[in-house]
């Protein structure tokens, strides 16, 4: 029976041939809602790709920015390695810089004797701090600096001008370019 439609369909000479489809019609109508289907799923793939480009793209930025991130913390890290020591260091220099302040111009006693071997640890320890980058803060008579100094005491005298440190009570330093310890001074009013 099948094949009897097919021939009717195939023959557009016989009598039903009014009410029967032409086979090129059914194709185009068949054709019209795949095609309208394939553009649909087309434009949901392009779609779904456009998607996937830019979460590459933004995947691809985040893990570089990382990656930038990590070697800059690294560096740092190294950089700044031996700031700990450094700073355990510093009450140390400012222990033997007390007792070297003890001795007397009398370079005969015992106490000289003693406080000379002090001055040589001392200086020993200095140089070593100093190879490692470590500096002093040159405070005296300068302007008074917040970001380097503490003012612990102010002073008024007269001669001197406002915010002029007058006195440093302790040594500040820096390690490399970072504030390892601020000094404290005493600062003219």
């Amino acid at each position: 029976m099948e094949k009897e439609k097919e021939i009717e369909i195939l023959n557009p000479n016989e009598e039903n041939s009014e009410s029967l489809v032409q086979p090129e019609k059914l194709e185009k109508k068949e054709e019209k809602p795949k095609k309208k289907k394939i553009n649909k799923e087309m434009e949901l793939l392009k779609e779904n790709n456009n998607q996937l480009q830019e979460k590459l793209l933004r995947v691809s930025a985040d893990a570089q920015n990382m990656r930038r991130r990590c070697e800059e913390e690294v560096a740092r890290t190294k950089k700044y390695a031996g700031e700990g020591i450094c700073k355990q260091i510093l009450p140390i220099i400012d222990n033997f810089e007390r007792a070297i302040k003890l001795d007397d111009n009398d370079l005969t006693d015992e106490l000289s004797k003693f406080l000379s071997g002090f001055k040589m640890i001392y200086t020993n320890l200095l140089s070593i701090l100093e190879e490692h980058e470590v500096k002093e803060i040159i405070c005296k008579d300068a302007d008074f600096d917040p970001s380097k100094m503490e003012a612990v005491l102010t002073e008024h005298i007269d001669g001197v001008e406002k915010n002029k440190v007058i006195e440093v009570l302790q040594k500040g330093y820096m390690y490399k370019d970072k504030l390892l310890r601020p000094a404290m001074v005493k600062v003219s009013e």
